[in-house]
């Protein structure tokens, strides 16, 4: 007797539709991306104030830039919260992100440089270094890795701006720097991101509060007239605020020659999470 094998049907799920984000949740998302949008309302004013071009200006370009770090640093916590995809999907939030971080970033901060006359006089074209090596880092595939790092420098130019602005480094000094930096920008090394979980990374956010007190008191403390400097007890604490930027690169390095001279299992092609 010949057994007959039936092969039952798989019953076919509709596909899973897409539910409608409610108005509530609509009016938070658009909320939440026009909250991020404030970041190009500060790079328009900073833009008008390196044009203006005086210590005074170049003050409040600083301040701007430190508030457009903090909308930037507390924007996809508000975007996680409201489920900003589904709210939204229309919109792409993370590149109108990427479009204002360049700007406030790099671009601004790189031409307040410029502006402030701090290189030598002739080599302000290395800047351009810097701009390119910045739009090298935002267009890479892998800007952050999968086990939660930048890759690369990652485009700080506006803590770079204001120490060589605050601190009195001189121009060849500040070019190098500046240069070295851009140049990193394409080494594959990894930088610590502060706002992903991991002890290492809260150690890093929590030594980065005093820090980022210290460097708001340098702002406000800068000089507002031509060829003044900063006070003694100013400079002395923007002189000491500088440790937590050398520690940051310090460790993001530790960890990448760690990285490095790991030894790979036979066969393993790409990163690992760690």
């Amino acid at each position: 007797m010949v057994k007959l094998q039936v092969r039952r049907r798989r019953k076919t799920r509709p596909a899973r539709e897409r539910k409608t984000p409610s108005t509530r949740q609509q009016v938070l998302g658009w909320l939440v991306h026009a909250y991020t949008a404030t970041g190009m309302v500060f790079a328009a004013l900073i833009a008008v104030l390196l044009v203006r071009g005086n210590p005074a200006d170049f003050r409040m370009a600083f301040l701007l830039m430190a508030i457009a770090t903090i909308v930037d640093a507390t924007d996809g916590t508000l975007a996680r919260k409201v489920r900003i995809k589904e709210a939204v999907p229309g919109f792409d939030g993370r590149r109108l992100d990427d479009i204002i971080d360049y700007l406030t970033y790099t671009f601004l901060p790189i031409g307040l440089i410029w502006r402030a006359g701090i290189l030598p006089a002739g080599y302000e074209p290395w800047l351009i270094l810097a701009l390119l090596a910045s739009v090298y880092g935002f267009c890479q595939v892998q800007a952050k890795t999968d086990d939660g790092y930048f890759l690369g420098f990652p485009s700080l130019w506006n803590v770079v701006a204001l120490y060589v602005y605050a601190l009195p480094f001189g121009p060849w000094v500040s070019l190098g720097l500046i240069i070295t930096l851009a140049f990193m920008t394409f080494v594959p090394s990894k930088y610590l991101y502060p706002s992903l979980p991991g002890r290492f990374n809260r150690f890093i956010t929590i030594l980065g509060i005093p820090w980022a007190i210290a460097l708001g008191w340098v702002i406000y403390r800068l000089p507002v007239t031509l060829g003044a400097a900063l006070d003694s007890t100013t400079l002395a604490i923007a002189w000491v605020s500088l440790g937590y930027p050398i520690l940051y690169m310090g460790a993001s390095w530790a960890i990448t020659l760690a990285h490095w001279t790991r030894p790979r299992p036979s066969g393993e092609t790409g990163d690992r999470t760690e």
